[in-house]
């Protein structure tokens, strides 16, 4: 038994030393890192003093004034006032080089950004995060951009429970409270390559907790401006034109590594505002985090691709998807009544995520799924069996909605008609 306790304390210590940790806070990628691991290992280094030095003594006095056969009663030290004010101010000094680096940080993380700071308000929902830019009118769902070198602000709100706004790998820890608004910032170090990180919310908040994610990339300041010049216009939706023409390619800047992102899907199409007939006026070029940099270095961010397998879709009507069908199909169904896409008048509603770039984005359902074909069209059809206590209704015809316990008919959409709302959808750069 012992032997087996062994091995597995052993198994387990090799595991933790094994590459690494996706997930770590220690490491110095922000101000904010970098003071916390500080502390941490001033806090450690006394610790691991206090801890020898009381574990010496204690050795020392079992294996001195053990009991041996013939010797006398050790001397008795109760009431020795020298002792007990050394045993007394020992721990007051070594409070006190714990406390002043700990208060010190305290002060400079609780501090407030600076007045350039880039300011982002976060906002908790069940179960997605809302990311708005009120400096750029840019409001997104899931994914939040940060420019390398720059403080950023956020402000922390929750419409609904507590939640707790967590990236790991950028700084602590904050929580989000009903009716208060908290804050917290950090700056990117200035030489950190373009990177991708995970984003948790760490405050139980409901069945979809775990499910409760968020991606975030640091780009340098020159990928940032690309990318919020591109979501502060209208989503641009490519129709066929009358006469053919190239598709236009984002401009990208020498040695980021980025690839070049299509302003258009379709051969010959134009680009053209979400809900309109009429081409659009010099729309900016799209940019994303390239995604051959996201697959190939930082996998573990890829959500999960496991679908129930109680959900049913006929997958083979994805490559039939009609854009301008499903455009008009989504301009008449319930979807309106939650979501948003910035250039069409009657589409502005907050209660769900924003969509007005969401063919940019690489997953969907607060994280939890990649966003392609497959996995949006499953979403749509039967939000709740892919994510427990989604708000987002079962969509699909013929299916009954786990809320009400009622049969999906009026308003229901078939999977041809989810295929074209897919391709539309997509189609949103």
């Amino acid at each position: 038994m012992a032997s087996a306790a062994l091995l597995g304390a052993l198994a387990l210590g090799l595991a933790a030393c094994g590459g690494e940790y996706p997930n770590s806070t220690f490491n110095h990628n922000t101000d904010f890192n970098a003071d916390i691991d500080a502390l941490w290992d001033k806090l450690l280094f006394w610790g691991t003093i206090v801890f020898v030095g009381v574990e010496a003594a204690l050795v020392y006095t079992i294996f001195r004034f053990r009991r041996r056969p013939g010797a006398p009663t050790p001397k008795q030290v109760h009431g020795n006032t020298v002792l007990e004010i050394t045993w007394t101010a020992i721990p007051a000094v070594i409070l006190i080089f714990i406390a002043i680096p700990t208060v010190r940080t305290i002060f400079k993380t609780q501090a407030k950004a600076a007045p350039d700071a880039l300011q982002v308000e976060v906002i908790g929902h069940q179960w997605w995060w809302e990311f708005k830019y009120p400096q750029l009118g840019i409001t997104t769902a899931n994914e939040l951009y940060l420019p390398n070198g720059r403080t950023v602000n956020f402000q922390l709100k929750t419409i609904d429970v507590l939640h707790s706004f967590w990236i790991p790998q950028m700084g602590g820890k904050r929580d989000l409270i009903s009716n208060r608004t908290n804050y917290l910032w950090f700056t990117p170090n200035k030489d950190l390559p373009s990177s991708a990180w995970n984003g948790f919310c760490a405050e139980f908040c409901g069945p979809s907790h775990a499910n409760m994610k968020f991606r975030v990339y640091t780009v340098t300041p020159q990928e940032f401006d690309q990318w919020s010049a591109h979501q502060k216009q209208n989503a641009i939706f490519p129709t066929v034109a009358a006469a053919p023409a190239p598709a236009a390619v984002a401009p990208v800047p020498s040695g980021t590594g980025a690839t070049p992102v299509l302003l258009a899907s379709v051969q010959g199409a134009q680009p053209v505002a979400a809900d309109s007939a009429a081409p659009a006026a010099a729309p900016v070029p799209v940019w994303a985090f390239p995604r051959e940099k996201l697959e190939s270095e930082f996998k573990y961010t890829i959500p999960t691709a496991k679908i129930p397998v109680s959900v049913t879709f006929d997958e083979s009507l994805l490559a039939k998807g009609d854009a301008e069908k499903g455009r008009q199909l989504y301009s008449k169904s319930t979807c309106i009544g939650c979501h948003a896409i910035g250039g069409t008048p009657f589409n502005m509603a907050n209660v769900g995520p924003n969509l007005t770039h969401v063919g940019t984005r690489y997953t969907i359902a607060g994280g939890l799924y990649p966003n392609d074909a497959k996995h949006l069209a499953y979403w749509i059809k039967n939000a709740p069996a892919l994510k427990p206590g989604s708000l987002m209704p079962t969509l699909g015809k013929g299916l009954t909605d786990p809320k009400t316990k009622m049969v999906v008919t009026m308003g229901g959409l078939t999977d041809a008609d989810i295929a074209d709302i897919v391709a539309y959808l997509q189609a949103l750069k």
